[in-house]
């Protein structure tokens, strides 16, 4: 029964609730009905049971009843008792108040005789007091010097500058201002307020270009020991990816250049003094456990709150401490003026700095592990990409001069410059290195530039108004707020000094690039946000631009002078601007207008860096300014020498005499390695070398991918024009090279099986053909070349260097195709992988060659193919050639064959002479295919030779066979042959004539079990020739018949 859950039931009448929990719930229903209860105890067997349970539960209710009785009573006693003491309590106190009014009373009575001279001791009391304070305020005023000297030796310079606002605001108070002790003091801040501006500029400048000692660069140095000891950051951390401008920001709403900087208030009171005179120390100046020690002595105001909770790097909060310094100061103009006087001269001796302390690594390295060493890890940082087979071939021709050699003798770049070359990977380092160094050096002057301009929109230098002033300081104009410091006058005279030590390592002068570095400054002066054009660019009209970017720098005499200079709009010309150059001669070894290529890359990857951490209003800036000058000077100046000088390096190569010369080969036997001296024409491996080395240059300049690949095509049109027509000169006015190019013949030469061992891409009619076909193709050429007997001699290609040089050829020219169908696929891949990374930071696209490299592979591989079927054909034809003269003589020899015939033995030595000629140059594959149809055509043309012959005898018959051996032994000795195919083909051409020797009747039993093994006209050939001793019936041509018909 939950309804008794809440009773008052002490624990040891806990027996009470299980009594409880068995009332029925009827009982306690708030519309109780007795009638069922009565109705129940009526119609009971044990009518006196039942009602002896309703009497216990009775006594059970009414013992909690008791309970709960007894535990409210006592309840209800203390409160009874508890009303009691507080009525006694107010009754006293409503006494005591009527005490307290009688006295009060009195009290009033008695000081009102009293009132004038109470007034007076009051007003005495408060006039004392105002004295005291004043001569507390005077004491401490006069400890501030002191203090803030303290203050600044320790590098506490907002709480200085805090102390010394504090003080100046003092001085000019009601009372203190009359003062004549204190004329030493104002005397001293107004000393001060220069030193601590002083002091406060040395150290932003310092950060500036991290050489503080919350810079980023020292504080990465102190975690990595190993790192190269350098005045400038060596390391840039580009997963930054968002701009500096919003990293630049606190959280929440207080934000430096509107809240934090601009609110002008600050705490003037010192109450809170020492004895020793040091403000307080506070603990909340940590965040991530970094401590802000700058900050440990300065007074808690809306600035240092801000820091505390901002989280922003260290050197970023340094850097705004120190702007908020110049900012209580009012020292922003004499600041910004000469921040961009030391502009120029100090990223000049940063850039010297950073070559020499490399300079100085390279010599350290050297001498400690050696040329060698150093020389193997150089070249390690520069394009590892697709094109790793553009190494120089490591062979040496039989007189000892190395190929290596002649290959860098064409090329019109040294092994140092070339795309691979150490001095281009040690101009991508050394530019690399210097150009992270000047972004993060950029990434300070977005933090300082955004703080000063955002105060430039606000026209609030945030001083107090009593604090002297420069005397030019002008409130109304923006450009006197900063001095003339802004984002985009820093990051035009970094993209400046970077130009120069560009040209420097490009050896360019200024006039190589004037023409299109004017136009490129206008255009991005054009672009610039209107409020920096009146300072930052007005000097390109007033002294003219020889250089692009070489804009002058502000020469300020700090501080009064900032503002007439502003006015003038910069108009006199620096004298402390370095003119020297930077000394990358010590750091590069070689110099010069194709380093262009490896500067590329780093500059691209500077500019994107810049681009993301501009504000949005100089966001066009990022995409011009020192990338356009690189990419102008490599379409205008870099494309078209390395044209000139490429096409030149091609003339050379392939109108040498040695280029179409077959080289001397070392070996027995052909080496498909070009490392280990695979025999490739001089003047197609210069050829493809020349082509690596250009397409090298694409992958370095990606956007120029598509200029140099056109260069390469032409390249590989002329070269092939020059391939064609040693191709030519071999085979002209030769009846092979006629053959090869009717249809008929030439349709035939694709469908024979052979043609497998031919380079691909020729073969795509080859896999239609059927293996019932392949006899009937092969039978149908034969016929066709043994129709054209009699082969005259003049027709034939019998100098042997032409034929050594259509296999050469041919090898070369399928080397070179390979190699351009790898260097095809790699550019294209790594041209589309570079257009989809450039499409969301920059619209620069470049157009596709009209013609890719794959079709110039295409020509290479048919060229090659014509070559090896000149080959094959012409091998076919002299033995054709050789075996004619079988018709010719009458086979009735009078003794046994010793040697074979004489246009045997000629044809043999030949087949031997050629393979072995030919194996140095040509794979065997290949010569399978060139030796491959001599078998088939010989058998041929031994088994047609019969019907033309008029007497044979027995010793003819072994003369004939001795020439089939002679042959078999000659093609078995070619390694890549299947001898086994040769024996075949040549034991039906001894099983055919061996058939001479046997009756007319043995014949017919013969020809009844190998009806299908010669043809009918071969078979008739052999009951038509005169053999002595023989006899043939006058029916027999008809008896064969009849059983080949069957």
């Amino acid at each position: 029964m939950d309804i008794f859950d809440g009773l008052p039931i002490s624990p040891e009448k806990a027996y009470l609730r299980e009594e409880l929990a068995r009332i029925e719930v009827s009982w306690v229903a708030p519309r109780f009905d007795s009638l069922p209860h009565v109705v129940h105890i009526l119609t009971s067997k044990d009518r006196e049971g039942e009602v002896q349970i309703l009497k216990d539960q009775n006594d059970i209710i009414e013992e909690v009843v008791d309970e709960v009785v007894h535990a409210y009573h006592t309840g209800f006693n203390k409160a009874i008792q508890n009303y009691s003491q507080i009525l006694r309590l107010f009754s006293e106190s409503a006494e005591s108040i009527k005490e307290l009014k009688v006295d009060l009373a009195e009290a009033k009575r008695r000081l009102g005789t009293r009132n004038k001279q109470l007034h007076q001791l009051w007003y005495r009391s408060v006039t004392l007091r105002h004295i005291i304070s004043l001569l507390d305020q005077i004491e401490g005023i006069a400890k501030v010097p002191a203090r803030i000297e303290k203050l600044i030796a320790g590098k506490q310079y907002y709480a200085a500058v805090q102390l010394h606002a504090q003080s100046a605001l003092m001085l000019e108070r009601e009372g203190l201002q009359t003062v004549g002790a204190l004329q030493d003091v104002r005397s001293e801040l107004t000393k001060l307020r220069g030193v601590l501006f002083y002091k406060v500029l040395e150290d932003l400048h310092a950060h500036l270009y991290n050489r503080g000692e919350y810079s980023s660069a020292v504080l990465s140095m102190h975690e990595m020991d190993d790192e190269v000891p350098t005045t400038v950051a060596v390391a840039y951390t580009t997963n930054n990816s968002q701009p500096l401008s919003r990293r630049t920001r606190l959280k929440g709403d207080n934000q430096f250049g509107v809240h934090g900087l601009a609110d002008g208030s600050h705490s003037s009171t010192f109450d809170g003094h020492d004895e020793d005179g040091s403000l307080e120390a506070h603990d909340e100046t940590s965040l991530d456990g970094l401590s802000i020690g700058w900050l440990a002595n300065s007074t808690p105001d809306e600035f240092v709150e801000a820091i505390r909770k901002s989280d922003a790097p260290l050197h970023v909060k340094y850097l705004q401490t120190m702007v908020e310094c110049l900012c209580i100061l009012g020292k922003v103009a004499a600041a910004g003026a000469i921040i961009c006087q030391r502009l120029r001269p100090t990223i000049h001796e940063i850039i010297t700095s950073k070559i020499k302390a490399h300079a100085q690594l390279i010599n350290s390295s050297r001498s400690a592990i050696g040329q060698a060493a150093q020389t193997g890890t150089t070249g390690l940082h520069f394009m590892k990409g697709q094109l790793r087979s553009y190494q120089l071939p490591k062979q040496k021709r039989q007189n000892g001069i190395s190929l290596s050699g002649t290959l860098l003798a064409v090329s019109p770049v040294s092994a140092l410059m070339a795309p691979m070359g150490k001095a281009q990977a040690a101009a991508k380092e050394l530019l690399d290195s210097i150009l992270d160094s000047v972004v993060r050096i950029f990434e300070n002057h977005v933090v300082v530039g955004e703080l000063l301009e955002s105060r430039s929109s606000r026209h609030d230098i945030n001083t107090p108004k009593s604090m002297i002033a420069d005397a030019n300081w002008n409130p109304d104009s923006e450009a006197s707020v900063t001095g003339g410091y802004s984002i985009g006058f820093s990051m035009t005279v970094l993209q400046s000094e970077c130009q120069q030590l560009i040209c420097e390592i490009l050896r360019a002068t200024p006039e190589a690039a004037s023409a299109d570095a004017a136009v490129q400054t206008a255009r991005l002066a054009s672009k610039a946000p209107s409020k920096e054009k009146s300072y930052a660019y007005r000097d390109g009209s007033e002294d003219g631009l020889t250089f692009a970017f070489r804009f002058t720098d502000a020469t300020i005499s700090i501080p009064n002078q900032g503002a007439d200079l502003i006015r003038q709009g910069w108009s006199r010309r620096g004298t402390n601007v370095l003119q020297e150059g930077y000394g990358t001669a010590a750091v590069l070894p070689e110099q010069g207008i194709y380093l262009a290529a490896s500067i590329y890359r780093p500059v691209l990857q500077f500019t994107d860096k810049v681009a993301s951490m501009l504000p949005q209003k100089y966001s066009q800036l990022g995409n011009d300014g020192l990338l356009a000058f690189v990419e102008n000077f490599v379409k205008d100046h870099l494309l078209p020498t390395m044209f000139v000088d490429y096409r030149k390096g091609v003339q050379q190569a392939i109108s040498s005499p040695a280029a179409f010369r077959p080289r001397a080969h070392t070996a027995a036997t052909y080496v498909p390695s070009i490392e280990k001296g695979r025999p490739v024409l001089q003047g197609l491996l210069a050829i493809d070398f020349l082509a690596k080395e250009v397409l090298g240059w694409a992958q370095a300049m990606p956007k120029f991918a598509a200029d140099l690949v056109k260069y390469v095509q032409t390249f590989l049109e002329r070269t092939y024009e020059r391939c064609r027509t040693s191709y030519m000169e071999a085979v002209l006015e030769k009846q092979s090279y006629m053959l090869i190019g009717r249809h008929d013949i030439d349709k035939l030469l694709r469908l024979e099986p052979a043609s497998a061992s031919l380079p691909n891409g020729q073969l795509d009619s080859v896999s239609s053909v059927n293996d019932a076909e392949t006899p009937g193709v092969e039978s149908e050429l034969r016929e066709l070349f043994l129709s054209l007997r009699p082969i005259r001699q003049e027709n034939l290609i019998h100098d042997e260097n032409k034929l050594i040089l259509l296999a050469s050829l041919s090898d070369s020219l399928e080397y070179v195709a390979d190699s351009i169908e790898r260097l095809g696929r790699a550019t294209l891949r790594e041209s589309n992988l570079v257009e989809e990374s450039r499409k969301p930071h920059h619209n620069r696209s470049s157009s596709a060659p009209s013609r890719d490299l794959a079709s110039f592979a295409d020509e290479y591989r048919k060229l090659a193919i014509d070559c090896l079927k000149v080959l094959r054909v012409e091998m076919q034809l002299e033995t054709i050639f050789h075996l004619q003269e079988m018709t010719s003589r009458d086979y009735l020899e009078d003794q046994d064959a010793e040697e074979p015939d004489d246009f045997i033995i000629s044809l043999t030595s030949q087949i031997t002479r050629r393979d072995e000629e030919m194996a140095p140059f040509i794979a065997e594959e290949k010569r399978n295919y060139i030796f491959g149809g001599i078998c088939g055509i010989a058998a041929n043309a031994s088994i047609k030779a019969l019907a033309d012959m008029k007497n044979i005898n027995l010793f003819g018959v072994q003369q004939i066979c001795r020439n089939s051996i002679a042959l078999e032994q000659a093609l078995a000795a070619i390694p890549s042959i299947d001898s086994e195919a040769v024996r075949r083909r040549l034991d039906r051409v001894r099983t055919y004539y061996e058939l001479l020797n046997m009756p007319f009747e043995a014949l017919l039993a013969f020809v009844t079990e190998h009806e299908n093994l010669f043809t009918t006209t071969e078979y008739a050939s052999l009951l038509k020739v005169n053999v002595p001793g023989r006899e043939i019936p006058s029916d027999a041509l008809d008896r064969v018949s009849e059983i080949l018909s069957l």
